[in-house]
């Protein structure tokens, strides 16, 4: 027997719109639909119905032949769609909190890049780990994200780099999204870094990668995107322009990593290729902004890795302002990122961005549907959505999630129309 759930005496339903919309910017971002003192019906885990108390359904009206009725009860809490993580590394090896450590010590991220850690690190302890090991930790993971309230998610490859190991980080995400209770994206990300053994031959990596692993990946359909870190030590922009050409040929829509570490044109590539988001953009200024504002490439800022290592915030407040859309996302990664939590991201977004929480909820939700092509089921409350959704702990207004940046305040959390 199918169960619908029926959340009644909700005292805010917010994030709520007709299922047209597809993204936010600008102004529109400052903007929630909400209803005071609603219900929300859910059924074949879909968005059913929505609307004020006085219009709720009872009970005995309700089709139960074939269904088991769930009532939830959700007086003085807020219930809101579920986050969009577009953003992380979640199948990872090893945490690094050796470098946390280097780093108080006055280490920088490329100095400790350069000394072997960062991404390097992370790729030699992930080579020295088996397919199932790695799967098992990330489904833990993922399970833990879930009940912090998120929804749908994209996990990115690139602590490999040999084929071997980006093919096995693939496969791990491929294992994790059959079993997996929401919607993931699987990026390759090849171009993460230059193993050891290559800084002296770039043009030999990008062979491998664009020669051996992406035709491998498109072969066994591993992945649904590609991903350059186009920046400072990384990639150039002429790197990042042939790799991103070679995958678009393989089927692969372009992600860029790009100007977490200067002005290094990421931007401008990322709109080139048609990318459906450019990520980081610490280092954001008027060229840039009027370069996204000629594309339909979602700008994305991860302000876990700007609190985390100390480095300047995407000029978000800016770029909405200018009529831009903002997503933001956690960026979860064992060295620069190490948490999973989307509500501290609203936080950041509100202390250390200046965005006012509507417009953090947004970047959080149906901005961050959009930069994975999910708005059209996901990133709002909607009829015929898939029902993803989570419900507060009693809070006293929408602003109390990101006041209130040390605490949960997930109570319960809906997935695919099922209690998780």
């Amino acid at each position: 027997m199918s169960t619908q759930i029926l959340i009644k005496n909700i005292k805010v339903l917010a994030g709520i719109d007709d299922g047209a919309v597809l993204k936010k910017s600008g102004r529109e971002m400052s903007k929630l639909a909400l209803i005071e003192n609603a219900f929300l019906l859910i059924k074949d885990g879909l968005i059913k119905d929505f609307g004020s108390m006085n219009e709720c359904p009872i009970p005995d009206a309700l089709s139960t032949e074939y269904y088991a009725l769930n009532i939830i009860d959700a007086s003085g809490k807020f219930v809101l769609p579920s986050f969009v993580d577009s953003h992380t590394h979640l199948v990872f090896a090893a945490t690094r909190e050796e470098e946390f450590v280097m780093r108080i010590k006055g280490k920088s991220y490329e100095e400790i890049a350069e000394a072997g850690g960062g991404i390097l690190n992370s790729a030699k302890k992930l080579q020295s780990m088996s397919e199932d090991e790695l799967f098992e930790n990330a489904l833990q993971r993922l399970h833990e994200i879930i009940r912090f309230g998120t929804g749908a998610i994209e996990i990115k490859s690139g602590y490999g780099l040999t084929v071997k190991d980006e093919l096995k980080i693939l496969r791990v995400i491929q294992r994790l999204k059959k079993v997996s209770p929401i919607t993931i994206k699987a990026t390759f990300l090849g171009a993460h870094a230059f193993p050891i053994e290559f800084k002296q031959n770039r043009k030999g990596y990008i062979d491998l990668i664009v020669d051996e692993m992406l035709p491998q990946i498109a072969a066994e359909n591993l992945a649904d995107y590609c991903d350059v870190f186009c920046d400072q030590g990384f990639f150039t922009v002429d790197e990042t322009d042939y790799i991103l050409t070679h995958a678009t040929k393989h089927g692969l829509k372009a992600k860029i990593h790009g100007n977490e570490l200067g002005y290094t044109g990421g931007v401008q590539v990322a709109v080139k290729h048609h990318a459906l988001s450019v990520d980081h953009l610490e280092f954001t200024g008027e060229a840039e902004i009027e370069c996204l504002k000629n594309s339909h490439t979602m700008p994305v800022g991860l302000p876990n890795c700007s609190f985390f290592i100390g480095i300047p915030y995407m000029p978000a407040r800016a770029m909405i302002d200018a009529g831009l859309p903002v997503c933001l996302a956690t960026d979860y990664n064992p060295g620069s990122s190490p948490n999973p939590r989307m509500s501290f991201i609203i936080s950041l977004a509100c202390t250390q961005m200046k965005l006012t929480p509507e417009e953090a909820i947004n970047a959080t939700t149906i901005n961050g549907a959009f930069a994975l092509e999910l708005s059209k089921t996901h990133g709002s409350i909607a009829k015929g959505k898939i029902a993803n959704v989570f419900i507060t702990k009693p809070i006293p207004s929408l602003a109390f999630i990101p006041y209130s940046f040390g605490v949960d305040m997930v109570d319960e959390v809906i997935v695919g129309g099922k209690v998780f």
